[in-house]
Order: structure tokens, then C-alpha cells, then sequence
């Protein structure tokens, strides 16, 4: 094949990898597609059945070899530990009635904030979090 139809095949698979919700499977097939292109181009490779295997070889081993480390590294760092936050102090971003649900800040993020205390909680003031019930910070008076 023509080295710009490697180039052209490689980037319309990045591209897929892109807009697809896969794991990762489109982009090293894409990068063989680029490799193989990069290659053909230099005079490296001419057959076409060459330029087909070192296709398939390149895709299927940067495939086995690369794709679970990069899985591993786009998740981020583990999920924290909810129940460390409890007795935290979280910044109410509206009033709170008792009983009511609102808007925190804490640790840099946006929660909802439940106040469970008996008295109105202002913008603006400190609270405890007493528990965390999925994404729902109960809070109370400092």
C-alpha cells in the first residue's frame, strides 16, 4: 500500500479510539497503522504482505504489551476512603435548614450537604460531617 494510506488508516483509528468507548483497542492498531506508514515511506518496507504482517505483529503485541499499564494510569489513583472525611470540616455553600439538603465544599469538590443539627446552617459557615451516605455529606453545627 501507499505509505499516506498507512497514515490516513492511522489516524482515522486514533480518531475512532477517540469518539468510541472502548478500552484502549482502536489506538494501537492505529499506531501499527502509523509505524507501518512512518516505514513504507522511509523505504524500509515494500511488500505488501510484509507491510500487512508487521501491521498485525506491531497492533497485537503493542496490544498485549502496553495496554493494561495504560489502562492502569488513566484510572487515576484509587477511589478515597469515604469514612475518612467524617469529622472533617466542610464549607456550606447556601443556607441549610434542619433537616434540608444543600450545596458543601470540601477537600476541593462540591457535595450535597444534608444538615442533621437543630439549627439553620448559613452560607458561608463550617460544618462537621457527621457521615457520608453515598455522595450526601451529613453535617451539623461546628
Amino acid at each position: 500500500m501507499v505509505w499516506w494510506y498507512w497514515i490516513f488508516l492511522g489516524l482515522a483509528l486514533a480518531g475512532a479510539e477517540l469518539v468510541s468507548p472502548g478500552g484502549f483497542y482502536l489506538l494501537f492498531f492505529g499506531i501499527a497503522a502509523l509505524m507501518v506508514g512512518a516505514l513504507v515511506a522511509m523505504d524500509v518496507v515494500q511488500a505488501e504482505w510484509l507491510q500487512w504482517l508487521l501491521f498485525s505483529i506491531l497492533a497485537v503485541l503493542s496490544l498485549l504489551l502496553l495496554r493494561r499499564p495504560l489502562i492502569q494510569l488513566t484510572h487515576g489513583h484509587p477511589p478515597q476512603d469515604m469514612d475518612s472525611m467524617v469529622g472533617e470540616s466542610a464549607i456550606l455553600l447556601e443556607e441549610l435548614q434542619p433537616g434540608h439538603t444543600g450545596k458543601a465544599e470540601l477537600r476541593g469538590s462540591t457535595w450535597s450537604a444534608r444538615n442533621v443539627g437543630a439549627a439553620p446552617l448559613p452560607s458561608g459557615q463550617r460544618a462537621t460531617v457527621t457521615k457520608v451516605d453515598g455522595l450526601v455529606l451529613w453535617v451539623k453545627s461546628e
